[in-house]
């Protein structure tokens, strides 16, 4: 595992309080000069690198109240061509533009703690909201995953609501058998859906699981666990193998996206698809590794999460109403 810690130079005054802007992935240089262009400065972070290519970012001062965004290379590092290093700004400056226009009409959003050990999380809640999806991060990732990010943007923009959490604390991701329990995450899991059915905002919201990597068998084992509360699954470059114990317990609709060059992880997600109970469904991105870096590749998860959420969760009212799962139904 490699470590860092980044600090930002000044590059210009602060225009706004409640953002916070970090570049990770070696993507400093044009994080500083997207800053310059948007008169934001970078905020200080630290940054672990994994030998399974996930990373893990936090912020070095609280982020609470903020709205965050992050810069992240999906192609590589610094050897970006001059093409890839535009087309990231473009987005960039279309990403704060939007939402700097649009952020009291998309989606409200507020830092959170989970019960019982005080999870830190982030809620988006648009207006309208229709649905809940809960993601589970991989080994070695967060609740500041970019790829999970983006994707949970990409809900927010179609009513649905999102929360983005730490599966452990600080200290429990010390220890790497932490990241592989599968069943002490699906307990994690768990605490989230009880927490949010408690939620004044948010609680009578149908609820929906997106699990990577690791946090996928996370979400099965929650979803076999509890039963008609969760409406929909899906799983993005997940190991579903590893909930083998309870897969054909799960009874919500479950769709498994893998990369078609995710050499291995194919096999184990079509052998856990015939492991699965209910509905279910596997979904290859041609051309796609593990972490869907490829141009094009993450959008298609996208599209195709949104659609099952869509048809499963959103568009199915016969899920039962919200309770505390301890408490039955």
């Amino acid at each position: 595992m490699e470590s860092s810690i980044w600090s930002p130079s000044a590059v210009g005054p602060v225009v706004a309080r409640g953002l916070r802007l970090f570049a990770l992935n070696g993507t400093d240089v044009l994080g500083e000069n997207i800053g310059k262009l948007l008169a934001y400065p970078l905020s200080a972070h630290e940054e672990h690198k994994f030998e399974d290519g996930e990373h893990k970012a936090r912020p070095v001062d609280p982020v609470a109240g903020a709205d965050v965004y992050v810069i992240h290379s999906l192609h590589g590092g610094p050897e970006h061509s001059a093409t890839d290093h535009r087309a990231t700004v473009m987005q960039t400056r279309s990403t704060f533009s939007r939402d700097a226009k649009h952020a009291a009409q998309s989606a409200f959003s507020r830092d959170v703690r989970i019960p019982p050990l005080g999870l830190a999380g982030t809620v988006r809640l648009p207006a309208g909201a229709r649905a809940m999806v809960i993601f589970a991060h991989g080994s070695g990732s967060s609740r500041l995953s970019p790829r999970n990010i983006q994707v949970a943007d990409a809900l927010n923009r179609r009513k649905v609501a999102t929360l983005l959490f730490d599966l452990l604390l600080p200290e429990e991701e010390a220890d790497r058998r932490n990241v592989f329990n599968i069943e002490l995450l699906g307990q994690r899991l768990i605490d989230a859906v009880r927490w949010v059915i408690g939620q004044p905002d948010v609680g009578t919201l149908p609820i929906g699981l997106f699990g990577a990597s690791t946090g996928a068998a996370a979400a099965l084992v929650a979803a076999s666990l509890l039963g008609e509360r969760i409406g929909a699954v899906v799983s993005r470059g997940g190991r579903p193998d590893l909930a083998n114990g309870v897969l054909s317990r799960v009874r919500a609709p479950t769709l498994l996206i893998v990369g078609g060059a995710d050499s291995g992880v194919i096999e184990l997600n079509e052998w856990a698809l015939d492991r699965l109970g209910g509905i279910k469904s596997i979904e290859i991105v041609p051309g796609a590794t593990h972490l869907f870096p490829e141009p094009g590749a993450l959008e298609a998860v996208i599209e195709l999460a949104a659609g099952w959420f869509e048809r499963h969760l959103v568009g199915e009212r016969t899920h039962p109403a919200n309770v505390d799962p301890d408490r039955g139904a």
